[in-house]
């Protein structure tokens, strides 16, 4: 199985807290938390980045035991509660009234429209160089390598029509068994063709917070029963606004003299998520609200913080691209060819 090891910290959480992994598991003395911004602080977001990824595949020099080390899911808390904080104040945490269930996939469309952020499958559909597409798939790789995962935390809390409905979804992300069709399996082949490593995890030291926020967000969402409704909704708005995007991405990619496995990924997503929008807007979505209507405001709000932190994300990488500087971390060597 492939393993990450554990990145360099980026201020003093890091420091303590990847100090402290490399050993035995034990109680861990209190570690301060005090972040600027908390939803791109680069060592919040890391450090939060690196407690989620226990419950994953792990790191290869951290002893599995740490999972639930009970100071460390502690110190986990810590780090949720300025970044949950700080999404609330964005998106808004309040009772937004009475939600129809029969309007939920309305509702999310709209929320998807009311998007304002600068779009990135549109530049690199039309503008984008070899170097930007390159370091796009940089910024994806800390998701899409383990694609789907994240929201399959929601399985087990779900019966019913929901769970029939999330199934139907997270089935075809994970290649409706057949292992070279594994969504994170096509996105590792995609970064191969464009000169990159596919290794997991290979690249975290170049990705920033305010792409980390990205997944965070995912997981928080996905391992905290009381965000059951967010993670549908996640999952919801991320499946009715993935084929127009994923489309453009592969003609982008086309139009820099790629093809095959490069944009096969990018292509299925087109076929499948076209597929999947009304199963988890309507049936998953939809059904949950019907089932319980109390968790239909979460719903909205998982949509929402999907939106709000992915256009922070885009806008940081088109601005830098527009000042002509990466858009990932400075490292001592170069990302696959010319990044």
């Amino acid at each position: 199985m492939q393993v990450a090891r554990l990145p360099q910290p980026r201020g003093p959480i890091g420091e303590r807290l990847f100090a402290a992994l490399r050993s035995e598991p034990h109680r861990l003395d209190p570690i301060p938390v005090s972040p600027g911004d908390p939803l791109a602080d680069e060592d919040l977001q890391l450090s939060l980045y690196a407690c989620y990824e226990l419950h994953y595949r792990g790191f290869a020099e951290v002893d599995p035991e740490w999972e639930w080390e009970p100071s460390l899911i502690a110190l986990r808390r810590e780090l949720e509660r300025p970044f949950e904080a700080a999404l609330s104040e964005e998106v808004g945490s309040a009772d937004p009234g009475p939600i129809s269930p029969e309007r939920m996939d309305l509702t999310l469309r709209a929320i998807a429209d009311s998007d304002e952020a600068p779009s990135l499958s549109q530049h690199i559909e039309r503008e984008a160089t070899v170097d930007q597409l390159r370091e796009f798939l940089v910024h994806r790789s800390a998701y899409q390598l383990k694609e789907a995962d994240p929201h399959t935390w929601a399985i087990p809390r779900l019966f019913g029509p929901p769970k029939a409905a999330i199934v139907e979804v997270q089935a075809d992300e994970y290649g409706g068994g057949r292992a070279e069709r594994i969504h994170a399996q096509m996105f590792a082949d995609a970064m191969s063709a464009l000169g990159l490593d596919p290794s997991y995890g290979v690249y975290l030291d170049r990705i920033p917070g305010v792409t980390l926020a990205t997944v965070n967000l995912m997981s928080l969402c996905g391992l905290h029963q009381r965000r059951l409704g967010a993670i549908v909704g996640h999952l919801a708005l991320f499946e009715i606004t993935s084929a127009i995007p994923n489309r453009r991405y592969g003609d982008g990619i086309r139009r820099l003299g790629f093809d095959g496995p490069a944009t096969a990924f990018f292509d299925e997503h087109v076929l499948a998520d076209s597929v999947h929008e009304n199963i988890a807007a309507v049936d998953l979505a939809g059904g949950l609200a019907r089932q319980r209507p109390d968790l239909a405001a979460d719903i909205l709000w998982g949509a929402r913080a999907l939106v709000f932190l992915d256009g922070r994300w885009t806008t940081f990488m088109l601005d830098a691209w527009s000042e002509g500087r990466s858009s990932l971390r400075p490292a001592h060597a170069p990302v696959g060819a010319g990044v």
